[in-house]
């Protein structure tokens, strides 16, 4: 990323070289912060609404209140858009509680928010390849409790990312008391007998934008959708493995732990939901 690229800082537009915070930032000191990650297609955020109402659950969690109103968050956003409206941009919004004046545990009871946000390209090289399925392994979910909170503590993530792929796959579906929750960076969907199935909504997996979207669409097109549990059996015996994501959009698995997924490629029912996804991007850009 361009040094010289605009980013938003405590109010600030300024270059990303410019950017600085404070040491005693506790976002800094102890991942005391939550964040959002936004598409935005030909310069139109993707479901803006569903996301800072996200970033305002994620503040609520952590014992913070809103730190702007949806609309001034809006028009920082499109005023950091400006510049790419011709191209497909992955827009980041964090909030930290601040800079405390020592290093303190316990929550201040005054602080002063450190409010962050930039944009960067979809990287779009790697879509093409995802239409042709991915390979993923699972893992024992090693992460703390509270998942539905998308914190920036993020280490047990990158960790469960990066054993994917040390194995050259792409995620890792994380397991817990031998259920499926969720991907390191992904929510987690099953296709048996043409019926969708996905993890209900808990403190065990992020509440997905795109999860939440692919459950719409799907619904609109006459399938057969369920929220409920997935056991370990089910998943390995499923005819097909999706996992999606505000920027990763809908992935077919078609191998998981070195066995193929049904036939071993991207299945009838994700060709359908993946064909409507399309659509309704397109609709986007035109509005």
């Amino acid at each position: 990323m361009s040094s010289q690229l605009n980013v938003f800082l405590n109010g600030e537009f300024l270059p990303l070289a410019d950017a600085k915070i404070s040491v005693l930032d506790r976002g800094f000191l102890f991942a005391d912060g939550v964040y959002e990650v936004i598409p935005a297609y030909a310069g139109k955020l993707f479901r803006l609404q569903q996301h800072l109402d996200r970033l305002n659950s994620s503040l609520a969690a952590i014992r913070m209140q809103p730190v702007m109103t949806d609309l001034q968050w809006s028009k920082i956003l499109n005023k950091l858009l400006e510049p790419h409206a011709q191209s497909d941009q992955s827009v980041y919004v964090q909030v930290t509680r601040g800079a405390g004046v020592n290093r303190n545990h316990q929550l201040p009871e005054q602080y002063e928010p450190t409010m962050f946000a930039m944009c960067q390209p979809i990287v779009t090289d790697s879509l093409d390849t995802i239409a042709n399925g991915i390979s993923a392994i699972t893992l024992d979910d090693i992460r703390w409790d509270w998942c539905h909170i998308k914190s920036v503590a993020l280490l047990g993530n990158i960790l469960l990312k990066q054993q994917a792929c040390d194995q050259h796959c792409t995620e890792a579906i994380l397991l817990r008391d031998g259920f499926a929750t969720e991907g390191s960076a992904s929510n987690v969907f099953i296709v048996n007998n043409k019926r969708l199935i996905t993890p209900p909504k808990s403190h065990h997996l992020l509440p997905g934008i795109t999860r939440d979207l692919v459950l719409e669409l799907s619904m609109q097109a006459g399938i057969d959708c369920v929220e409920r549990e997935i056991s370990e059996l089910e998943l390995f015996s499923a005819d097909e493995i999706w996992l999606t994501s505000s920027t990763k959009e809908i992935m077919p698995v078609i191998e998981l732990n070195r066995q193929a997924v049904g036939k071993g490629q991207p299945g009838d029912v994700w060709q359908q939901v993946a064909s409507h996804y399309s659509q309704f991007k397109e609709q986007l850009r035109l509005l």
